[in-house]
């Protein structure tokens, strides 16, 4: 039976990287060592740092001037970095809120100053992006940040703010490299690993130089994007075999057509699995407004949720595994992020099909 794993994360990673770390495993290329094992500064693991960096940077464009860097701590540790580092002397700064991820940082900024919440959807169960003509943004605010995709309620931007002067910061956790971006309209880019890029325990950070070198008084050390990128990231012992997986993964998507490729194929799982929901007469629903519908992140419900257990556990006996909603927002929870095949989705419909006649 083949296992699909639609779990939000950490999430399926493709099965050839995963074939390729394990012939790797115990010897990688021939050097006696595995990649678990090696000194993060000796010349075998600075060039698969070095590659993994060079790998991201064509998938992306990333321009010359944005340093790239491989850190640790997750998206909530990027929460107090962010502010620490952006402000910049400035009081304030301008947050969306669109989400459970986005109260998150917001959360956690106004520790470090003033939050002024330029959007929220909070009226309709964070189940839509707000208008742009909506926002109320200050131009003076050190910067803006929203999530482009929320893991859990299922809501993605399909356009990205203009901000004019004002750096704009992206929580790309769960759907960066599954669609084509514009780096240079970003100021810091940061993403969570253990989603569309490769095992937990790492985190991205695309950041414009101009936005380096001018942290906050009394920063620690290691909480300074500066203190990174002098040191290549590698100021202390970095996350090694989750970089190597992560440059696999990089790899990988080179040899698929890149992130064009990418796109398109999410654009069809995405269609394929929405389309079974609607054309299901009420049996399924998703709650998020039709044009803000995440390519990532499905959530739907069951028509009754008495169902819950029974579709679960023929779900997880056909190999269609961690479909279960988000405890905060309950129901089913599809993830469909660029190593879910197409097949893996069709399967799936194919099921909820079959369910639906069995208990409509």
């Amino acid at each position: 039976m083949t296992i699909y794993n639609f779990s939000a994360g950490p999430a399926v990673l493709p099965h050839e990287v995963l074939q390729q770390a394990r012939e790797e495993l115990l010897d990688w290329h021939g050097s006696g060592m595995s990649v678990m094992e090696m000194s993060h500064r000796g010349k075998e693991f600075i060039s698969i740092a070095a590659d993994a960096e060079k790998d991201l940077r064509e998938l992306l464009s990333i321009p010359a001037n944005y340093k790239v860097l491989f850190l640790q701590g997750g998206a909530h540790l990027q929460f107090s970095m962010i502010p620490l580092n952006l402000l910049r002397g400035k009081t304030s700064a301008d947050y969306v809120n669109t989400g459970e991820w986005s109260k998150k940082a917001i959360g956690e900024a106004k520790k470090f100053c003033n939050v002024n919440v330029v959007a929220n959807n909070s009226d309709k169960n964070c189940t839509y992006v707000p208008a742009f003509n909506t926002w109320k943004c200050d131009a003076n605010a050190a910067y803006l940040h929203y999530t482009p995709n929320e893991t859990i309620g299922g809501v993605e931007f399909n356009w990205v703010p203009q901000t004019a002067a004002v750096p704009l910061v992206a929580d790309m956790s769960s759907n960066i490299l599954s669609r084509q971006i514009d780096v240079s309209k970003f100021g810091l880019i940061y993403a969570g690993a253990q989603k569309n890029v490769g095992p937990a325990g790492l985190t991205l950070v695309i950041v414009r130089d101009d936005l380096i070198g001018e942290a906050a008084a009394g920063t620690p050390t290691m909480l300074d994007y500066k203190t990174h990128a002098d040191n290549e990231s590698m100021y202390n012992t970095p996350p090694t075999f989750a970089i190597y997986m992560a440059g696999l993964v990089f790899q990988w998507l080179k040899k698929n057509g890149g992130i064009a490729a990418m796109e398109k194929n999410n654009i069809a799982k995405a269609k394929l699995l929405y389309d079974a929901i609607d054309a299901s007469n009420g049996f399924y629903n998703c709650p998020v407004n039709q044009a803000d519908r995440s390519r990532m992140n499905v959530p739907f419900t069951l028509k009754d949720a008495a169902l819950d257990g029974d579709f679960l556990k023929q779900a997880d006996a056909r190999g269609l595994l961690q479909l279960k909603g988000h405890r905060s927002v309950g129901g089913m929870r599809a993830s469909i992020y660029n190593a879910m095949p197409l097949a893996g989705v069709q399967a799936l419909v194919n099921f909820m099909g079959e369910f639906a006649k069995q208990h409509g």
